[in-house]
């Protein structure tokens, strides 16, 4: 029998070792970011006999837009129509917010079957990059989260408070460097630890030229690893600057939304993770 049932943290962990089979390659102190954003969204569809089989997240930023992902299922799980139910299941969470996922191109008529359209993609790009220290950019502090988290919103167009709270946190493996002074940030970056080398996002910056030199900070913060960033399909100058840098395009994704899509502005440069939509 196959049930239903909230994720614990150590389920999440576990959905996220799925995640990176199927070349996600989220980082390794994601899952706390993930449930302090909304702990209830995570769902699981388990197996009486074999235990968790398949997941898919529903998060609850604002009052106004939640955002789908980790729709995963084990392979030899597959076809028995488990994904689809787990769906029905768990998209009440959301209400009447307007919906935002990203997801394989291969998958974008499956989720335009429930309602979703495309709005946009995403590049991941890859690979080493010079890191370079500059006077401009700092380490963001404590007293620095209540304006990132604003200027976020500005860029994505909606507020994420619980999920960036959590993000930002310093931690092992984890920094986030700022542009500008305390209480007037113009952007930052974070890089964090993945199995893969580094994951870069989100990016926030008033252009390209901003965004890199906060890219090259962040990885002066891990010297000598690749590093990846998935980057929205605005952000074009940026993408031409990290391929000229070295960086090596590689996966794409659609950007969907079901209802309302907020106002994103050319401010976000790169995404935090596509895990969240």
């Amino acid at each position: 029998m196959i049930r239903f049932r909230t994720m614990t943290r150590l389920d999440l962990d576990t959905v996220l070792h799925w995640a990176e089979a199927e070349g996600w390659a989220p980082g390794l102190d994601d899952a706390r970011a993930f449930l302090a954003a909304d702990p209830a969204g995570f769902v699981l569809a388990q197996s009486d006999a074999e235990g968790p089989v398949a997941a898919l997240a529903v998060v609850n930023h604002s009052a106004g837009f939640a955002t789908v992902g980790l729709h995963l299922c084990r392979p030899e799980w597959r076809g028995r129509g488990i994904g689809l139910a787990l769906w029905r299941h768990a998209l009440p969470h959301a209400g009447g917010r307007s919906l935002g996922l990203i997801a394989p191109a291969p998958l974008e008529q499956v989720y335009a079957r429930s309602g979703f359209e495309t709005v946009g993609g995403t590049l991941r790009l890859s690979g080493m990059l010079e890191a370079r220290d500059d006077p401009a950019i700092r380490p963001a502090g404590p007293a620095d989260q209540a304006s990132l988290v604003m200027l976020d919103a500005q860029a994505i167009g909606y507020a994420r408070p619980g999920f960036l709270g959590a993000w930002l946190a310093g931690a092992e493996g984890r920094h986030t460097v700022v542009l500008g002074p305390p209480g007037q940030p113009s952007g930052f970056a974070t890089i964090r630890v993945s199995r893969s080398g580094a994951r870069i996002g989100p990016v926030v910056a008033p252009g390209a030229g901003a965004a890199l030199r906060l890219i090259r900070a962040a990885c002066a913060r891990m010297p000598g690893v690749p590093v990846s960033l998935d980057l929205p399909q605005t952000s074009r100058a940026l993408a031409e600057a990290l391929t000229d840098a070295g960086l090596e395009p590689g996966a794409k994704a659609v950007q969907m939304i079901k209802g309302r899509a907020p106002l994103a502005t050319a401010m976000q440069q790169a995404i935090a993770t596509p895990e969240l939509g």
